[in-house]
């Protein structure tokens, strides 16, 4: 350090430990307070900043907690390898005025012993599930104990994540929790693509790729809305096939899914009776996978 130079100090308070949690949720309350959540794994990018800007409006308090979950990885996925930039996370959070960080260790979060699981149906059934059974399971589970660890008036969650979304909001229907889910549109490059902390795995030449996942959405959401009345489960098919196409012709190495569902429960459109729609697809540019959606 030079002389005279001034070393900045965060103001962002850092939490590991739940009793801690508690401690500052407790004092807060205490003075009239409401708090707001917003669960992340960390990497943040400008949409992740978004929902943060998004909870300071809403509450008083703003916690970001930062825990890459475990339990909602398969083996062979990315877990060791899932970008962790903690320091830099917590200077862009400072600089917000987030008020804390809740950043508990693996054995924090699950102690030894940990045995308790949440099993879902609804709005978690197909789609991810097909091709990641074991995710939601472990979402809904982490989220569960964000939620009772934090004690939040709100929690915000991007769209993006569009049926990760709908189970959590399922999830605190279901059990009563005390707590709103806030959703937030997604948050786009110029181009298209969604912002996802997984975005710097792919190359440049997948990138510029990349932004064909969005077009083709909105291409499927467009001939869906256009069709009217004539919209029929074959004819739906036939569009969600040919935006797979699409996307294997704009070079995406494999497709898992593109479908049209009832926006809320995530049920084939043939049975959402007039309700809105969401297109939803995940595909593969190399060993990237990207999902996205659009509503209709």
């Amino acid at each position: 350090m030079q002389m005279g130079e001034r070393v900045l100090k965060r103001t962002v308070k850092v939490i590991r430990v739940v009793r801690a949690m508690r401690k500052t949720i407790g004092d807060w309350r205490a003075d009239g307070q409401t708090v707001a959540l917003v669960p992340t794994m960390g990497a943040l990018h400008e949409g992740h900043l978004a929902l943060v800007r998004q909870a300071r409006r809403r509450c008083r308090r703003t916690v970001v907690s930062i825990f890459v979950n475990p339990t909602q990885f398969a083996p062979g996925e990315d877990l060791d390898s899932y970008p962790r930039t903690f320091e830099d996370d917590l200077d862009k959070l400072d600089a917000l005025g987030c008020d804390a960080v809740w950043a508990p260790g693996p054995g924090e979060m699950y102690p030894e012993g940990f045995a308790t699981r949440i099993v879902l149906a609804g709005a978690a059934e197909g789609l991810e599930s097909d091709f990641r059974p074991h995710f939601f399971g472990g979402v809904a589970t982490v989220c569960c104990k964000l939620f009772t660890q934090v004690a939040p008036d709100i929690a915000v969650f991007g769209e993006k994540d569009y049926q990760q979304l709908q189970v959590v909001r399922q999830l605190v229907r279901d059990l009563d929790l005390p707590l709103r889910i806030v959703g937030i549109a997604t948050i786009r490059e110029a181009d298209g693509l969604a912002m996802s902390s997984r975005n710097r795995y792919l190359s440049a030449d997948e990138r510029a790729i990349a932004p064909a996942l969005h077009a083709s959405l909105r291409t499927l959401a467009g001939h869906v809305a256009g069709a009217g009345a004539k919209l029929t489960a074959r004819r739906i098919e036939a569009l969600e096939q040919r935006a797979a196409a699409d996307l294997l012709a704009a070079g995406f190495a494999k497709v898992d899914y593109v479908a049209v569902r009832d926006a809320q429960s995530l049920a084939p459109a043939a049975l959402a009776n007039g309700r809105p729609l969401r297109a939803l697809a995940a595909a593969w540019l190399g060993k990237t996978r990207l999902i996205d959606n659009v509503g209709i």
